[in-house]
């Protein structure tokens, strides 16, 4: 049993090292992105690996509150990401 906890432990610090470096490498696409389109699906990854993150730390410390909050924030990343991207295809978010 103890093999067990051990070897979750061991795979929760990856996953959270990883999740935190594919955040900090989406911050430095966001800044250099040459496009607003890179800008754009950088954000995006921004709140899915911020999205990983909760979930991560939920899992971790045992409490069913973060995945709550992970769904907020897969909700509002998806309808910011669609609001950013008709503002600035069309100039405009609501006809």
């Amino acid at each position: 049993m103890m093999f067990a906890t051990e070897l979750m432990r061991i795979a929760l610090a990856i996953t959270f090292v990883t999740l935190a470096l594919a955040q900090i490498m989406s911050m430095v696409r966001l800044v250099l992105g040459p496009t607003t389109g890179d800008r754009i699906l950088a954000l995006d990854t921004m709140v899915i690996n911020s999205l990983g993150l909760v979930i991560v730390l939920g899992i971790h410390q045992g409490v069913q509150i973060y995945f709550e909050v992970a769904l907020l924030i897969a909700m509002l990343g998806f309808v910011s990401t669609v609001a950013l991207a008709r503002f600035i295809l069309r100039g405009d978010i609501i006809e």
